[in-house]
């Protein structure tokens, strides 16, 4: 603990001071962070650096396999805080983070979950759809190839569960929120984004747009066009 202590007197010697301003607004005013990211607690991911945010940017939820549990299925952590940054904070983005050598999808691609951890194995049926779908789609691919694979499916799953919140579901309709799936391979130092459109994660570029899981955009029942008196469709 020592080299922690260390940075923490850094932090109030010399961090703080040169961005003590900054932190008197925020504490001053609150915070109205536009992003929401959800991430594995692997400590080898740094949200914040990799956006490259400031404190106030981002809100962060992380856990391990960057789990979203379906709506209704478990109340905690996770669920409470998806409901907060879209009801209280009004996120505009919501963020589904993977990442390469992940240690919960590897726990995930093997024959059995853990045996002696009963919660770990629990959170990780969370994971389970993404799991089949490797099985079904790619059951030739093993060791980091399956467990890369796995990784994407699962950003697409989790995603999927995001959509079954009501609080998430409700900000889609109204054109408010827009959800993101990454994956961030940490050899190569590259972020990917999911094309809902295509399917596919694509490098995140300067020159090129921002892949979109899925935009924001108008409920489906709102382009319904009910027939009139004159035009009813016979039975």
């Amino acid at each position: 603990m020592s080299d922690v202590i260390g940075r923490v007197v850094n932090f109030e010697k010399s961090v703080f001071p040169d961005s003590r301003e900054l932190y008197s607004r925020l504490s001053a005013e609150g915070q109205a962070p536009k992003a929401l990211m959800i991430s594995c607690a692997d400590s080898r991911i740094v949200p914040e650096e990799i956006v490259q945010a400031k404190p106030g940017d981002l809100f962060v939820c992380r856990n391990a396999g960057n789990i979203v549990p379906p709506f209704a299925t478990q109340n905690g952590g996770v669920t409470s805080t998806v409901e907060y940054a879209v009801m209280v904070l009004g996120v505009s983005d919501i963020i589904v983070c993977g990442h390469s050598e992940c240690g919960a999808m590897t726990a995930l691609a093997a024959p059995e979950l853990p045996e002696g951890m009963p919660n770990v194995a629990a959170w990780l049926r969370h994971g389970t759809a993404a799991k089949h779908v490797v099985d079904c789609c790619s059951p030739d691919l093993d060791g980091t190839e399956r467990v890369r694979a796995l990784t994407l499916e699962n950003v697409s799953a989790q995603l999927a569960h995001l959509r079954t919140h009501p609080s998430v579901a409700a900000a889609i309709a109204r054109g408010d929120v827009t959800l993101h799936g990454w994956f961030v391979d940490i050899r190569a130092g590259q972020v990917l984004g999911l094309n809902g459109e295509t399917n596919r994660f694509e490098p995140i570029r300067e020159d090129s747009p921002l892949p979109v899981a899925l935009p924001a955009r108008k409920r489906a029942s709102g382009e319904i066009v009910l027939p009139t008196a004159d035009k009813a469709v016979a039975a």
